[in-house]
């Protein structure tokens, strides 16, 4: 696949720079003044754009005004993604349990397709690591036309053109890094050190201020500095592969041994949403929490909702997603009583599209809603190819059950918009938290990650929200709430890191708005309210 990436890595150009040198209209008077405490970065999504001059999701507001009293009911929310850790502290207690299953035995009990799926189902078997879906097209020209070929051609002789310049680059910026953090950690006396620590360094010993500001720089991409250094060599490997050509000769999926072009090929996989290697999970762990790490009880951080399940499908390797894990993915989930699921993936090929269009409009059928990440390719998807998605031309909806979520920062003003979020007037539907998000991740850790995979569980939390306080409401009705009740940015912001790209905000979305679940959870009562009003009416009419 092309996993809707943990962290933007524009970092190349980023040493470069540092080496070298109520639904209300939001207006530039709340612009946060001052760096964000660790409080409150932890949790800046949950607050309030007017109370605490952050763009966050009222999510606290919310919990406080409006659902203080009030009970829901439990909603069962899929995340069809990596894998979950379902036995983090944080989870294990929100995980969805199939009661028509008994454990262990062998036997599918509920006769679904699928033995022992106690926790959701794992399509990818014992598979981390996949081909890039350009990749596959080469290697298996029949999957598409010659134009789609051509185009994956096009991208694979690019990258095997820029292999040498990048690897370089690459090489360089290892180097930089490397000789800038054994400064740091000589002159801190710590082998591993914060943002904070950084800032703290007042010396004006020339090494120390440029080591410090590369490390800020690197630092600001939401990773610690090994975890920094591995994505770097998972760089360098990337062109290395490239340009020998391996990136077309192993095929990873062969030992699942199903038929990936064959969506009647059902039987494959197993029970295991854990994957055989938890440090696969990090992104399906990380993106559970966000909707639903338990709330309020001093560990880690809140999930945006409460009463809910968690159902894991196991589905977007490293690498892209195959069509038909996804396509029977979301059946699984809605077929198992999720209400709304979650799809923070996306590729910009996609050869059976068809069967995930079906998908889509499966779970409209039962009224699932489906909220999906707009990409961290800072494109326009008007434009370019983004899928999975619900209009096969750009233009005209198949379907009104799917959601497309773009990302936030945290500083409100010019730079709200993440620089790495794909926009779309048309088909991206409203923006959410994105960057430097707070969330569960395996072995019972917590992590900051940033991406447009961070922003759409954001909305899918809300939307879980809706579904459990006001359960009458449609997953139409529930996706028009989030877009609707969102708070306006009329102002002109940054578009893609760039300074000199500044767009409208209202420009960049179909709705102009981003996710406020307190104005949301308002709307869903006086929709509510509405609807009982109508078919009382209708009942009367009948008498």
């Amino acid at each position: 696949m092309k996993v809707i990436k943990l962290t933007h890595l524009s970092l190349i150009a980023a040493l470069a720079l540092t080496l070298s040198a109520n639904a209300q209209s939001a207006d530039k008077s709340v612009t946060k003044k001052g760096k964000l405490s660790e409080i409150q970065l932890k949790r800046w999504s949950h607050l309030d754009l007017v109370k605490d001059s952050i763009p966050g999701m009222s999510v606290d507001k919310a919990y406080a005004e409006l659902l203080k009293n009030k009970k829901g009911v439990n909603v069962i929310v899929g995340i069809v993604d990596s894998g979950v850790d379902i036995e983090h502290e944080d989870l294990k207690s929100v995980v969805w349990i199939n009661k028509k299953e008994i454990a262990g035995n062998g036997i599918d009990d509920d006769k679904n397709g699928y033995i022992d799926d106690i926790h959701g189902w794992n399509f990818l078997g014992d598979i981390t690591k996949e081909n890039l879906e350009y990749e596959r097209i080469l290697m298996n020209k029949n999957l598409v036309d010659e134009t789609t070929y051509l185009a994956a051609k096009a991208i694979n002789d690019k990258k095997i053109a820029d292999g040498t310049r990048g690897k370089a680059q690459m090489e360089q910026m290892t180097i930089g890094i490397a000789k800038a953090d054994a400064v740091l950690v000589k002159h801190l006396a710590k082998p591993v050190y914060t943002i904070e620590d950084l800032n703290a360094i007042a010396s004006q010993d020339q090494e120390i201020v440029q080591s410090k500001a590369i490390m800020q720089q690197m630092l600001s991409y939401g990773l610690p500095v090994e975890d920094l250094k591995k994505e770097i060599k998972k760089e360098l490997d990337g062109f290395t592969t490239v340009m020998s050509g391996d990136n077309l000769k192993t095929n990873y999926r062969k030992v699942v041994g199903d038929n990936p072009n064959d969506i009647k090929d059902t039987k494959y996989g197993n029970n295991n949403v854990m994957g055989p290697d938890k440090k696969g999970i990090l992104h399906g762990t990380h993106v559970a929490g966000i909707v639903a790490q338990v709330r309020n009880n001093n560990i880690g951080g809140d999930g945006v909702a409460n009463n809910v399940q968690i159902l894991t499908v196991r589905a977007v390797p490293d690498g892209d997603e195959y069509d038909k894990d996804i396509a029977l993915g979301i059946r699984y989930a809605v077929d198992n009583g999720a209400k709304v699921i979650n799809g923070s993936f996306g590729k910009s090929f996609s050869p059976q599209k068809q069967w995930v269009y079906d998908a889509i409009k499966y779970a409209e059928k039962k009224d699932v809603l489906i909220v999906h990440a707009a990409g961290n390719d800072s494109k326009d998807i008007d434009v370019e190819n983004n899928y999975p998605n619900d209009s096969d031309d750009k233009k005209t909806e198949f379907a009104d059950n799917l959601i497309t979520i773009g990302a936030l920062n945290f500083e409100y003003g010019t730079n709200v918009v993440a620089d790495f979020s794909n926009i779309g007037k048309i088909n991206v539907d409203v923006f959410a938290p994105g960057v430097k998000i707070y969330a569960t991740t395996p072995d019972n850790a917590y992590q900051y990650l940033q991406g447009t995979s961070m922003a759409a569980p954001n909305a899918a939390g809300v939307a879980a929200l809706i579904r459990s306080y006001y359960p009458k409401l449609s997953a139409k009705q529930v996706k028009h709430i989030l877009m609707d009740s969102g708070t306006a940015i009329t102002s002109d912001v940054v578009f893609g890191g760039n300074p000199d790209d500044k767009r409208s905000f209202v420009s960049l979305s179909k709705s102009g708005k981003i996710v406020n679940a307190y104005n949301a959870l308002v709307m869903a009562e006086k929709m509510s309210k509405n609807t009982k009003g109508t078919k009382a009416k209708r009942k009367k009419a009948k008498r």
